[in-house]
């Protein structure tokens, strides 16, 4: 059991207690808040943390199906990474 607070900002976690999530079972709402937040900065720092727990395939998944407010330039610096097809979250 890993404490997800410990590895990513506990701010992320705001509306539930991060203690509590699930690696396996909460991918869907770790995956996206891990890059909520992220800049152009901390990018790479953010997205080799999530590397340590997700396979690219689940990474690219749940950013693509997720809700949460996700930048366009996060899914762009994902799928530039992955080396996948771009994708946005929001359409202009």
């Amino acid at each position: 059991s890993v404490n997800i607070a410990t590895i990513f900002p506990k701010y992320l976690f705001w509306d539930m207690d991060p203690s509590k999530l699930n690696l396996s079972k909460d991918k869907s709402i770790i995956i996206p808040r891990a890059l909520f937040a992220t800049t152009p900065e901390t990018f790479e720092t953010d997205i080799l943390k999530l590397e340590e727990l997700y396979s690219t395939k689940d990474i690219v998944k749940y950013l693509k199906a997720t809700t949460e407010n996700i930048s366009n330039k996060v899914c762009l610096s994902v799928s530039k990474r992955y080396k996948v097809k771009p994708f946005l979250r929001f359409s202009l």
